[in-house]
């Protein structure tokens, strides 16, 4: 090989190095609404966070904003009886669930939005349904309706109500949230399609690097 091309060689090497690194490291956005404040004459930025919450997991066990502190985490919203979307939903969910399932600091959330009928046992049955024997990592959540709601569309910012002419009488976001461990929102992907839950999986670890 001529030195040229020798040399071609090498820095198609760094570039390429250089490259992944740049993909690794480069932080995500910060997503949400954006307040600024004056603290000591000097302006403070403010960030959307996810506020205190109080809810029940498929276990009975209280899940609170204490119980992701620290964590990273993936939030989305459902209902057990979704003729439509749900099942997909859980199914690109569970991808993330088997990807990150043994580390510590990661955590899901999902939300039911029709907490009457998806009660703390559905909600366990539900879980094994899909292959989730305990809640260390996925908690499925129930609550006071309107808790929910709130949290949903004033928190999250996606849509959830009833409707009677949606099926099954509801109509939800597919979207997944990818939450950091200072409850801000970094990241939004439609939990109905794989290769944005490949876009997901793989911002989860850029977020993790963040904190390393």
């Amino acid at each position: 090989m001529s030195s040229f091309k020798q040399v071609l060689a090498l820095l198609t090497i760094v570039v390429s190095i250089a490259a992944c690194d740049v993909a690794v490291t480069q932080k995500l956005p910060i997503i949400g609404r954006t307040q600024y404040v004056e603290v000591n004459g000097k302006i403070d930025t403010v960030y959307h966070t996810i506020p205190a919450f109080k809810l029940v997991d498929q276990e009975g066990d209280t899940v609170t904003e204490k119980t992701v502190e620290g964590k990273i985490y993936v939030a989305d919203f459902f209902f057990g009886t979704c003729p439509s979307i749900c099942p997909t939903m859980a199914q690109q969910m569970l991808r993330v669930h088997d990807k990150f399932k043994e580390v510590d600091d990661f955590a899901i959330l999902s939300h039911t939005i029709d907490p009457d009928h998806d009660t703390v046992a559905y909600l366990k049955g539900y879980a094994e349904k899909l292959g989730i024997e305990n809640n260390d990592t996925w908690h499925f959540l129930t609550g006071p309706q309107e808790e929910i709601y709130e949290l949903g569309e004033k928190d999250y910012m996606v849509t959830v109500g009833q409707d009677e002419n949606a099926p099954g009488g509801f109509i939800h976001s597919g979207h997944f949230w990818l939450v950091d461990k200072e409850r801000r929102l970094r990241g939004f992907y439609d939990g109905t399609i794989a290769s944005q839950v490949d876009r997901l999986i793989n911002d989860i670890k850029k977020l993790q690097a963040e904190y390393e």
